[in-house]
């Protein structure tokens, strides 16, 4: 008798054991991932999720022997920011997604000075409303909350903070991104006016470049060219015009014309005067 109870034991264990096995490949079987077995395509792009980012340049501080900041404004109205505005992967939504997931650091500032919480984030992007609903079964009303979320198609500019040095060991003048932050735009709830513009937060781009990296920039022209955020960035592959440029009363362009702008021409014009002098300084550094 205790003979067959054992084998018993023995032949339960056995199956118990098989069991597990046979449930574990099922559990591998069922993991793979949707896009490996139905590819949107003629193959599965990989081009994207395996390039490697260059790494910045090593720049000593005595041969960065001039620096001037920028600021830049990237409309998403204009033509050629199309892709910041693609309803399947909108610009806004990948900074947002970085922010919550914790992948870069997010300021309150443009000096990158005052890091933000994760419940600072959240209130940032959302907000939290009480709306009353009337209830057709009790016939009552009755007090909703309710969040509403930042909707990417409220988000019309982005702001870039950007730096231009001469490299003397190069020779050379270079740009590079420093900051990216969504603007948006505060109305009064009861005429509707413009107000202000606010920026939501800042994501210092140098490290956020990583994760840009990883991500593919529709396009119009070609569905399977392989351009990131990343490479957008570093080939500068935006319309934008500047906002302002370092000074030491710390003015941007529309303060020094408040009052007589024309409509904004006066604004534009001082941004391209800027901009000429960036390419007449490299310019001049050259005898021909």
């Amino acid at each position: 008798m205790l003979n067959k109870n054992l084998f018993f034991l023995f032949f339960l264990c056995l199956t118990i054991g098989v069991s597990a096995q046979d449930d574990t490949q099922i559990i591998t079987e069922s993991g793979t991932p949707l896009e490996d077995i139905y590819i949107d395509g003629v193959v599965k792009r990989n081009l994207i999720t395996e390039s490697p980012i260059i790494e910045y340049d090593h720049v000593r501080e005595a041969d960065a022997v001039w620096e001037r900041k920028l600021w830049r404004i990237i409309d998403v109205r204009e033509k050629l920011n199309i892709p910041f505005r693609s309803p399947h992967k909108p610009f806004f939504n990948i900074l947002k997604e970085l922010a919550e997931n914790g992948d870069v650091a997010v300021f309150k500032d443009e000096f990158f000075r005052e890091p933000m919480t994760i419940e600072e984030i959240n209130k940032t992007l959302y907000r939290i409303d009480t709306t009353t609903v009337f209830d057709y079964d009790t016939y009552e009303e009755k007090i909703k909350v309710v969040r509403n979320d930042v909707n990417w198609n409220d988000i019309k500019q982005f702001r870039i903070k950007e730096v231009w040095y001469f490299d003397k060991e190069l020779s050379v003048l270079k740009a590079r991104i420093l900051g990216i932050s969504p603007i948006l735009d505060n109305y009064d709830p009861t005429t509707g006016e413009f107000k202000y513009a606010l920026p939501l937060f800042w994501i210092y781009y140098p490290e956020a470049r990583e994760s840009l990296a990883r991500i593919r920039v529709e396009s119009d022209y070609n569905e399977i060219s392989p351009l990131s955020w990343y490479d957008l960035f570093e080939q500068r592959a935006f319309a934008s015009y500047i906002m302002k440029r370092s000074n030491m009363l710390d003015l941007r362009i529309e303060d020094m014309y408040y009052g007589y702008d024309r409509q904004g021409i006066d604004r534009l014009m001082e941004s391209d005067k800027i901009k000429a002098e960036l390419f007449n300084f490299e310019h001049d550094l050259w005898e021909y």
